[in-house]
Formats: structure tokens, C-alpha cells, sequence
């Protein structure tokens, strides 16, 4: 385990990830790595382990290019495909861990992966031997704060188009992927933050996810001290973006690191 806080971003990319399949625009043929970008999802280091966020399609392609060997919890956001279908990939995990993987998500969530994943959660599942199928154990997350891994993690309640998304804050940092509109009771939640994640898909708007100038505007009003757009399309490219951002504010990139 390690003594200090540390947040990792393993993708950065929306839906359908960069380069998008059939598109061969400059951001898509770019070689800059930034440019690159797996569906979302963040990893905590913390002192009692290893917190993910969301389990995409490319998870174990993220935890092998992040040298991340033991995951012992999960959250979710919501349950949209680009944020789920990895799954799976959590099945060597109970064999390290000793015990099934806990995941912390709404009921919502919950229903959905039972329904996606059913011959995770078959009765006979339980006496098949570990690494066979996916060992996991639900957590339900209410509207108030819980604890994981030592940590208090606050809930943030998002709307994500028609759809409802959860933000998480630990400590003074808050990820908020996949928002087109924050409700009236979770502005507090985002007061006195040291780093701000936040969803800027793209210029144009979009009716679920911020756009960049609305993304800005956010910051404008919460104010963190430095803050990390993420699930971002090929319409950005990263460098080129980085120069019209102001200070502070910067496009994140799978592998980005810091420490909280």
C-alpha cells in the first residue's frame, strides 16, 4: 500500500473512444499519445488500496498500462456501456483479493449490471471456483457520504441528458464525467475543491455532456485550484487545446498523475 493519495486517469476518451473506428481525421492519425484516449475511468491509490472508478471496455489494457495489479473497490457512475461492459475483466481480482470485489453504485446501476452480467450473479455461480466467474458484491450508494477504504467518498448527483450520474468527491478532489446540467443541492458539494475533473466532450453542445465553454463556465463559478477536462471526442486536440484554456485548466490524457 502507499502513504499518499495518488489519481490516475486510465481513459479520458468518450463513447466511443479516440481514434474513433473509421474516422482519419488529424486528432484520430495523431501520433501525440495525449491524443489517445480509452474510454473513462480513474484509478485512487490510496493507503488501503487501490479505489476504480468505473470498469470500460478496455479496463484490462488500463490496469496493465497503469501497472495496477489488485483493484479492492469499484464505484460507478452509471450504467451506460462505456462505463460497464469491463466488467469481466474484474474476474482475477477475488483470487487476490481473497474475497469478491466490492462495487458501489446506485440502484440503478446495480439492476442494470445484474441484468448485463447475469451469469455473474446465477446461484450457482457462488460454487464455481474463483476465476471462473466474476466474484462481486453490490454496495448500494445513497445520497449521503459513505466510507471506502478509509476514505469518506461524497456522492455528487448529476443529470446526464434524461438520465441521472454520479460524481464522486474524495478529500478536496471531485470527478464529474458524464454531466450535461449540475442540480441546484450539488453546487455545495463542489465548494473549496483542490482539483475539479470535469466532463467537456467538445465545442458544439451536446444534450448530455458538457461542451467546453460550458464546462468553463462551471469552473468559473466553482473555482477549484486546478481542474482536468475529461471524456473528451476527437474534436479536441490536445495541445492545440491546452493553449486557449486558461491557467489551471487543462485537456487530461490517459496515464495523467497526480497526487491528492
Amino acid at each position: 500500500m502507499t502513504a499518499e493519495r495518488t489519481f490516475t486517469f486510465l481513459g479520458t476518451g468518450t463513447s466511443v473512444g479516440v481514434p474513433m473506428i473509421g474516422c482519419h481525421c488529424s486528432v484520430c492519425s495523431s501520433a501525440d499519445f495525449r491524443n489517445q484516449r480509452y474510454r473513462c475511468a480513474v484509478l485512487m491509490r490510496l493507503p488501503k488500496g487501490n479505489l476504480l472508478i468505473d470498469t470500460p471496455p478496455e479496463l484490462r489494457l488500463q490496469l496493465l498500462r497503469a501497472k495496477v495489479d489488485v483493484v479492492h473497490a469499484v464505484l460507478f457512475t452509471h450504467f451506460h456501456a462505456d462505463h460497464v461492459f469491463g466488467l469481466d475483466d474484474l474476474r482475477p481480482i477475488p483470487r487476490l483479493l481473497g474475497s469478491a470485489v466490492p462495487l458501489y453504485c446506485a440502484r440503478d446501476v446495480e439492476r442494470q449490471l445484474r441484468q448485463s452480467f447475469a451469469y455473474a450473479f446465477a446461484a450457482e455461480a457462488e460454487s464455481l471456483p474463483a476465476g471462473f466467474l466474476p466474484k462481486l458484491s453490490f454496495r448500494t450508494i445513497g445520497d449521503n457520504p459513505f466510507e471506502v477504504l478509509g476514505e469518506r467518498v461524497t456522492p455528487i448527483e448529476l443529470i446526464h441528458a434524461h438520465f441521472n450520474c454520479l460524481g464522486f468527491r474524495v478529500a478536496d478532489v471531485a470527478y464529474c464525467t458524464d454531466v450535461s446540467q449540475i442540480p441546484r443541492e450539488s453546487w455545495p458539494k463542489l465548494e473549496g475543491l483542490d482539483v475539479l475533473v470535469l466532463d467537456a466532450l467538445r465545442h458544439k453542445a451536446h444534450p448530455g455532456h458538457f461542451n467546453v465553454e460550458q464546462a468553463l463556465e462551471v469552473v468559473d463559478r466553482v473555482k477549484p485550484k486546478r481542474t482536468f477536462f475529461t471524456h473528451i471526442s476527437h474534436d479536441l486536440e490536445h495541445e492545440e487545446m491546452n493553449q486557449t484554456l486558461p491557467p489551471g485548466v487543462q485537456l487530461a490524457y490517459d496515464g495523467l498523475s497526480f497526487s491528492f
